[in-house]
């Protein structure tokens, strides 16, 4: 018998277990409320973000194509586990189908490469602006940003069907609780009834290369650009260069603060399951509860707007 067909036959759900420490009913039941609110939250401000982008052509712009994307990925990267987080704390809702929790994993950690992906196109959209600024209108159009964004959605979903196609070679033959509070790639995998050694250096190789490429080029773009801006020579002029930058950079921070916070959570020893656990469930409601209030508080053009479509529906 094929590992495929062992895998069909053996093991048709997963029980998610949650967080591990906190079974009573009460401490479920504040998770539920507090990761409920913020799904509300992200959808609200990032439809927000979405919706004034949409109907202001004014913001038909390369710059806030990409915050628009980065809003609509945010909302789905959210969707992906939060809602089925709430069903789990909340109505107990434990048992997933095996098909819906490989595509879960599949989506979730997809979504995660093609955010990377696009944050690294973000740096590059400010270091063309700031350093070729003569150059920027001819390099960055809207229908070659439009070609760039969708290769970082495809990049992010390619790049995941490697790990995806050999954790379904593995036996699935017995175990299959979860210890998780969704299906992710790593707890599912430990689940196999077979040395996992190959799918587990494969994972880590192709997430860890896709961060630290995207974090490498950032950092070289902005290496770049803070050369070019401290050339500039009014002050005024250095301090709109910074700032164009400086939402990017918070965005970045908050993105790829969390996202090592994970890693170095898996990699201390005697770190408790339920730190490792909310520590990877963080990592998918801050990010994309943030990014929306970032953008609203500092760029100016996406404020004004908002302000205009508020007053006017006022």
């Amino acid at each position: 018998m094929s590992n495929a067909s062992l895998t069909t036959s053996l093991v048709q759900q997963f029980i998610i277990v949650g967080f591990p420490g906190f079974q009573d009913h009460e401490s479920k039941f504040l998770f539920s409320v507090i990761f409920l609110i913020a799904y509300l939250f992200i959808c609200l401000g990032n439809l927000s973000i979405f919706g004034t982008f949409i109907l202001d052509e004014k913001l038909h712009k390369p710059m806030y194509t990409l915050i628009c994307t980065l809003a609509v990925l945010d909302i789905t990267f959210s969707s992906v586990t939060v809602p089925r987080i709430v069903a789990v704390l909340m109505f107990d809702s434990r048992v997933i189908s095996f098909a819906a929790c490989f595509a879960q994993f599949f989506l979730f950690h997809s979504l995660g490469s093609s955010q990377s992906l696009l944050l690294m196109l973000m740096a590059y959209d400010r270091f063309v602006a700031i350093c070729n600024p003569l150059l920027y209108p001819t390099i960055m159009t809207n229908r070659v940003i439009l070609k760039q964004i969708a290769l970082c959605w495809l990049g992010g979903f390619i790049i995941l069907i490697i790990p995806l196609v050999l954790a379904l070679r593995l036996p699935f033959c017995g175990p299959n609780k979860v210890m998780h509070i969704y299906c992710d790639i790593g707890s599912v995998i430990r689940l196999a009834c077979a040395d996992i050694s190959v799918n587990s250096i494969v994972t880590l190789t192709i997430g860890m290369s896709v961060m630290f490429i995207s974090l490498a080029y950032i950092l070289y773009s902005y290496i770049r650009i803070i050369t070019s801006v401290l050339k500039i020579a009014s002050s005024e002029g250095r301090a709109k260069a910074f700032s164009t930058c400086g939402t990017h950079l918070i965005v970045i921070f908050i993105f790829y603060f969390i996202a090592v916070g994970v890693y170095i959570s898996y990699r201390i020893p005697g770190t408790s399951e339920d730190v490792r656990i909310i520590t990877a469930a963080l990592q998918t409601i801050i990010p994309p509860l943030l990014n929306p209030v970032v953008y609203c508080l500092r760029n100016k053009e996406i404020r004004d707007s908002f302000a205009v479509r508020a007053g006017n529906e006022v």
